[in-house]
């Protein structure tokens, strides 16, 4: 008897995936709970492992299709390289399976849709369920929107890019403006990629947080010195005890958690006409990766230590880059920090994590002479910039924040006293 393999529960608010890469093909023997396809969501990259052991016998999602919660991705045949089973049988299978009131011509048509033949109205897909709930929210019809998925289906990103271009009031039908041809000596050295279901995302969220929030960005510069003092002192004895070395990163995430709170407008965000507070700190920490940039997050970093918190941070970060983060490990974040320091950068203003109403960009630590006491002395200083939104946070609340953390960084006992 076949074992199916189908989507699984991918997290809260994740209904429907892209199929990215299958690791196995047809007929390849496998093994309980090895990776057998890779599948893309809006908030992470994840592997569905084997149910059962045995022979994969059929695949049928294809790489690029978008599947639902729960939907058929193929099936585990009894034995090792037991032949896998006719193609034809599948379509009659499927074509087989309308109910009893299903009338011979409706058999017909979806048998034909199988095949991928018959008019394009009776192989067009249904929305997907996020993008149908879009659609319903928004009194938009479905033929309002150009669908990007397999045979025209409508997807959520397909909804936000209408309702962006104003389609109430246009068909989406309409052409969308293309780039200009390349000439012909440039385009034969051009390469044209599809982009991946995590890098749409990260476009179409950053451009919709440009859009939605009244960003502004604020600076300051802390010197580095009294951590990096503290560091140097402590940081083989840290390592010893705790397993995991000494960064600046704990020390960055407690100093904001102590911001946060005294200026809890930077902690929280906007539902309709409603302001959220959030009275506790779940802080996002940006990673880069082959695939982009994801922001995993430490939960209730406000109740850990910087021993805790920098443990935490490694096996995101660990995670992250082996492509091994889970939905939950995403989810929930109310502050971010970005380090673009460790690529070398000395200023930047970062955007906003929507719904969230405050980013910290970290720097490079740079010597550079400044003034302490009424004399001129080198010091390892870096910028830092908060960028938050101006519909919740007054300029007033932006400062103050950005000189809490600041001052906790150039004093980092209080930390110690909790000040």
């Amino acid at each position: 008897m076949a074992t199916e393999i189908r989507v699984p529960t991918l997290g809260e608010s994740v209904s429907e995936a892209t199929i990215g890469k299958w690791f196995k093909k047809v007929g390849d023997a496998i093994v309980a709970d090895e990776p057998l396809v890779e599948l893309e969501t809006d908030k992470v990259t994840v592997e569905v492992p084997a149910p059962a052991a045995g022979t994969l016998v059929e695949i049928t999602a294809q790489e690029g299709e978008t599947v639902g919660i729960d939907a058929l991705l193929g099936a585990i045949g009894e034995g090792k390289g037991a032949a896998p089973a006719p193609k034809q049988n599948v379509a009659v299978a499927q074509a087989s399976a309308p109910t009893a009131a299903s009338t011979t011509k409706e058999a017909a048509a979806q048998q034909a849709q199988i095949a991928g033949e018959g008019p394009i109205e009776e192989r067009a897909m249904p929305p997907a369920p996020s993008a149908a709930k879009l659609l319903a929210e928004n009194n938009l019809a479905t033929d309002q929107v150009s669908g990007s998925g397999k045979r025209g289906q409508v997807l959520k990103g397909d909804v936000l890019d209408a309702i962006a271009r104003g389609a109430p009031s246009q068909p989406a039908e309409a052409p969308v403006a293309a780039r200009a041809p390349s000439a012909a000596d440039d385009g034969e050295r051009e390469e044209r990629v599809k982009m991946t279901r995590l890098r749409q995302t990260i476009a179409r969220r950053l451009k919709d947080a440009q859009n939605t929030a009244a960003m502004l960005t604020t600076f300051n510069e802390v010197d580095m010195k009294p951590v990096m003092d503290l560091r140097a002192k402590y940081k083989d004895l840290f390592e010893k005890k705790h397993g995991v070395k000494l960064g600046f990163m704990g020390f960055f995430t407690k100093a904001v958690t102590h911001a946060l709170k005294e200026i809890p407008a930077v902690n929280a965000e906007i539902d309709g006409a409603d302001l959220i507070y959030k009275n506790y700190a779940h802080i996002g920490v940006a990673v880069g990766t082959e695939k982009g940039l994801v922001v995993p997050v430490v939960r209730d970093a406000d109740a850990m230590s910087i021993a805790e918190i920098e443990k935490e941070i490694g096996r995101l970060g660990v995670a992250a880059r082996d492509g091994k983060l889970s939905v939950a490990d995403m989810q929930g974040g109310t502050f971010t920090i970005s380090n673009g320091g460790v690529y070398g950068s000395l200023m930047s203003t970062p955007i906003l994590n929507a719904p969230q109403s405050g980013i910290l960009g970290m720097h490079k630590i740079q010597e550079r002479p400044v003034v302490v006491g009424g004399q001129i002395v080198i010091r390892p200083m870096m910028y830092l910039a908060l960028s938050y939104d101006h519909r919740i946070v007054d300029g007033k609340e932006a400062v103050t924040f950005l000189v809490r953390v600041k001052e906790t960084l150039e004093d980092p006992e209080r930390l110690v006293l909790d000040l």
